[in-house]
């Protein structure tokens, strides 16, 4: 798998870590049951600190797309829709990515979000 991080980003680096495994799982170059590789060796590989590359991988156990396990690794979740939730979280993050790049605060957002599960216009 590979992995690429923007050290300038203004996006953090543990969430671009977890973009690159949550957009490989996306497009089906990482499958379910696969192995990631060890935070070390990711840390080791794009010159960060080993903790940074557990924080993405903890966020995508809390997606509900990895599970970690002490001794086994961080393991891609073997479920059903996998795939389709990755693509769902990614659409849900560029349109927080654009709501910000629009000067909306997160409270803005997210009534415009709700105004639209309801299907109240913007």
């Amino acid at each position: 798998m590979l992995f690429r991080v923007v050290p300038g980003s203004p996006v953090p680096l543990g969430e671009q870590i977890a973009a690159c495994v949550r957009g490989a799982i996306a497009k089906g170059t990482a499958a379910p049951g696969e192995r990631l590789p060890p935070a070390r060796e990711v840390a080791e590989s794009l010159g960060v600190n080993v903790h940074t590359v557990l924080r993405g991988y903890q966020r995508l156990r809390d997606e509900g797309l990895l599970e970690l396990r002490r001794g086994r690794g961080a393991v891609i979740t073997a479920r059903p829709g996998i795939a389709d939730q990755a693509r769902l979280t990614e659409s849900v993050y560029a349109l927080i990515t654009q709501a910000r790049e629009l000067g909306l605060t997160d409270a803005e957002f997210l009534l415009t979000v709700n105004n639209c599960l309801a299907g109240r216009p913007g």
